[in-house]
């Protein structure tokens, strides 16, 4: 029987981390997209004022998948939620229940905090969203995703009042 751990993420793991973030991209066709660095996780996540907390999930001792969140929320449930930035476990450590048993850490972290929710996105094409049916996810069929980045967010900053 493989074992599995899953524990919190510390600044000794950043490049774990790393490493794993840019394994999720390449499964998304979008490691061309990843400027983070060390340098940038070990700040944001691990800083005064950390901005994200992350999961390790190990598979017989090995660095096999990770879940980074923060904080989220709701003005109209007057409490705060967890928004799932990624989950990832490796091609070599599925089929384990890693995944799994990261949602159930999550869930045990947001029910422990108060909070009311976990939020996630999900690529359209990506097959783990069967994944998320399971567990009781539901696709919000009124809410559309927007963002607003590069040189759009810099003319906007720049915008007098």
């Amino acid at each position: 029987m493989p074992e599995i751990a899953i524990r919190p993420a510390t600044v000794d793991d950043v490049p774990t981390l790393l490493a794993l973030v840019r394994g999720l991209a390449a499964y998304e066709n979008l490691s061309d997209k990843v400027v983070s660095t060390e340098a940038d996780l070990r700040r944001d996540g691990f800083g005064p004022h950390p901005a994200f907390e992350a999961r390790i999930a190990t598979l017989d001792g090995r660095p096999a998948g990770l879940a980074l969140f923060y904080p989220t929320y709701s003005t109209f449930a007057g409490r705060p939620g967890l928004f799932l930035e990624d989950l990832f476990v490796e091609p070599w450590a599925r089929g384990h229940g890693l995944g799994r048993l990261i949602m159930a850490d999550l869930a045990r972290t947001a029910a422990a905090r108060g909070w009311q929710s976990i939020v996630l996105h999900v690529l359209d094409w990506n097959p783990t969203r069967e994944f998320y049916h399971r567990l009781g996810f539901r696709r919000h069929q009124d809410w559309l995703l927007y963002t607003l980045t590069g040189a759009p967010l810099e003319r906007l900053a720049d915008a007098s009042g």
